[in-house]
């Protein structure tokens, strides 16, 4: 599917979709695709700037976005989303809980401060965005969540406990609450991506060409990849082209979960 979209009609267009973390990387990519496609696109993330830039890009083609700075680790946020979304648009189509925060540490340099804030970025804001948007979900026609999850989740690596623990949390929160919405027609599903090449690897290593050696030493195909490859797929389980498709995690991490020598 080409980056325009041209390739597969996603049907989206005139529908609002919200993306966390669309300031760069996949919530960035994710956000321009959705507005090549026709959506209007509701940037969320805690720096204003890079918001705007994105949202430059979608309305540079013709496409409709309106930002919303936020910290998703802030309680109050996904009201405050939702309630901006709906002031713009006038109805939420669907959600790409994509920002997340990712810090390495062994057991004993973990403060108390630092787990809750992965617990609230990565766990408890997609569950509350879900839940504040879910009124107008039930009113929409397309009616879609997609989680951004990781490899990490599945990996259960050494030194990633509390960001391995919460994209594991939210590959439970996707499937529980696929099957409690389903019967309203509301679809939720999940990407766990691999090494992507994305700022969010600046958070947690010391030396970036080192650590982007070492990613693409653990991926059976040989790299890390684009953020585009990522957005392509959150793109189609959005859509109604994926309609039948619900609590499904889907790995895109180049077979990096596959066991290999």
């Amino acid at each position: 599917m080409a980056s325009s979209a041209s390739a597969v009609d996603l049907a989206l267009e005139g529908c609002a979709i919200v993306v966390t973390g669309a300031g760069s990387g996949i919530g960035a990519a994710t956000a321009r695709l959705l507005g090549s496609a026709g959506a209007g696109v509701v940037l969320v993330g805690r720096r204003e700037a890079l918001l705007r830039d994105s949202a430059d890009a979608i309305e540079e083609t013709g496409g409709r976005a309106v930002t919303v700075p936020a910290d998703l680790a802030d309680p109050g946020s996904p009201d405050r989303i939702v309630a901006a979304a709906l002031a713009a648009f006038g109805r939420v189509d669907g959600l790409v809980n994509n920002a997340a925060i990712c810090q390495y540490h062994p057991l004993p340099e973990w403060e108390p401060a630092g787990f809750d804030e992965h617990v609230a970025t990565n766990v408890r804001a997609p569950y509350f965005l879900i839940q504040a948007a879910l009124p107008a979900l039930r009113e929409s026609a397309v009616k879609s969540v997609v989680n951004v999850s990781s490899s990490s989740g599945t990996l259960r690596l050494a030194g990633q406990s509390v960001y391995g623990m919460t994209k594991c949390a939210l590959d439970y929160l996707t499937q529980s609450l696929a099957g409690e919405l389903a019967p309203a027609g509301i679809r939720v599903n999940g990407i766990a991506p691999g090494p992507t090449d994305t700022p969010i690897h600046a958070t947690w290593a010391d030396n970036l060409e080192e650590a982007y050696q070492w990613l693409k030493s653990q991926v059976p195909l040989g790299r890390i990849g684009d953020p585009a490859e990522i957005a392509r797929w959150i793109a189609l389980l959005l859509s109604p082209v994926s309609s039948f498709m619900t609590g499904a995690v889907i790995p895109l991490d180049g077979g990096q979960v596959i066991p290999h020598a």
